[in-house]
């Protein structure tokens, strides 16, 4: 496996386009294409939320179908979610002009949105974004990465990434990009991913991949503790690749799983450390455990602790703060047995053993909670099994930009 430079159009047949529709935003692109020069089987993954945006309506209808899909119509800025009959509206006229525009299926397009809840899309605007996007797509890399930007809201950044395989002495290429700063909590928040391979593989093995890796990436991160009601993974193949055919369960089947994952851990990571008001992506890594599951709620509860999230933010190792939140995560252990380490490119901390503090540096714990990336690794010596979980330091940055997110 190999990651390689770009993102959406680095598999073969794969276009990207962006454009500015003056959706919401005036001085930014807020509509994004991905394009297959050739139909695709299509796999996805969406919110948990009982309050489900329309376009997440749209796609799982998509995915759930027999219809192949040819492209994503993504749109930043309104998030097209409690609108009602007339939002579902939206979708299918999205869908015919892309149809229509692009000389496509209008029943397979994939739709995603993201920003304001509540606000009706301005359709207009939205069909005369989709004829800029269709006369400007590309396959090149510039063009995938405009692609990831257009899709931000409150990101600071694009978050975009390709890795390479051999299935049989073929290359095949998986290639994603996603955005997500806040409302951030899924369970599969506002976060979308989109990914794109030239794999040949059956809609089932597809399907599979995706949905057997996101519990351990997506599902793993939180940013504020809302689960977003636009959450959507998309992953679209469309078999130019020519490689032998990957089915469900062969070693052909985990080499491709393998790298989604590798795809699906990046950019989770990458949302988390883009949390909004953000400065430091906090890694809590559970060790010791005696099942997997128990592993995965006690790293969980770390990241989702505020008073942990705001320690990190001064850089204080309140080491109080993450055993509270590992014993009230609902998973048992014993707290006279929990080793504690904090760990960053400035080095490596013991500070607790066995439930107890140890007598270690606060000014050496500070700079190594000074990086931009930091993690916590407690061991609760039961068991074999490992997990962690990703989030980000709370800052007054964070209120700053939700306080007036509408306006």
């Amino acid at each position: 496996m190999e990651i390689i430079k770009g993102g959406v159009t680095v598999a073969k047949g794969f276009e990207a386009a962006h454009t500015a529709a003056g959706l919401k935003y005036k001085d930014r692109t807020d509509m994004a294409l991905v394009y297959s020069q050739v139909p695709c089987v299509t796999a996805g993954t969406f919110t948990t939320n009982v309050v489900k945006a329309a376009p997440v309506k749209w796609d799982q209808q998509v995915v759930k179908g027999d219809k192949k899909s040819q492209a994503i119509v993504v749109n930043s800025g309104i998030a097209n979610a409690c609108t009602g009959e007339e939002g579902f509206g939206y979708c299918r006229d999205t869908a015919d002009k892309a149809g229509e525009t692009l000389g496509i299926d209008p029943a397979g397009v994939l739709i995603g949105s993201t920003g304001v809840i509540g606000r009706q899309m301005p359709v207009e605007k939205l069909k005369k974004g989709i004829e800029a996007l269709a006369g400007s797509r590309s396959g090149s890399l510039e063009a995938g990465t405009e692609a990831a930007k257009a899709i931000m809201t409150t990101d600071t950044k694009e978050k975009e990434i390709a890795v390479a395989i051999d299935v049989q002495g073929t290359t095949v290429t998986i290639g994603g990009m996603a955005k997500g700063s806040g409302m951030i909590h899924p369970n599969m928040c506002t976060m979308l991913a989109f990914i794109t391979t030239d794999a040949v593989i059956t809609k089932e093995a597809l399907q599979k991949a995706l949905s057997e890796d996101v519990p351990d990436t997506y599902n793993m991160i939180s940013v504020d503790g809302d689960t977003s009601t636009n959450d959507t993974v998309l992953l679209l193949a469309n078999g130019l690749a020519q490689n032998s055919e990957i089915t469900y369960g062969t070693p052909d089947y985990e080499e491709f799983k393998a790298a989604l994952h590798v795809i699906n851990e990046y950019l989770a990571k990458q949302i988390a450390g883009d949390g909004e008001g953000a400065t430091a992506l906090f890694e809590a890594k559970v060790t010791g455990a005696q099942t997997k599951e128990q592993a995965k709620v006690l790293a969980k509860s770390i990241v989702c602790s505020n008073l942990t999230k705001t320690a990190i933010a001064g850089h204080d190792a309140n080491w109080g703060r993450i055993l509270c939140a590992m014993g009230y995560s609902g998973a048992q252990f014993d707290p006279e047995k929990v080793d504690l380490f904090f760990e960053s490119a400035a080095g490596k901390i013991q500070i607790i053993e066995n439930g107890t503090a140890v007598d270690y540096s606060e000014e050496e714990a500070t700079k190594i909670l000074s990086e931009p990336e930091v993690r916590a690794i407690a061991d609760v010596k039961m068991g074999g099994e490992s997990a962690c979980a990703w989030g980000c330091d709370l800052t007054h940055g964070y209120i700053e930009i939700n306080a007036d997110y509408r306006s």
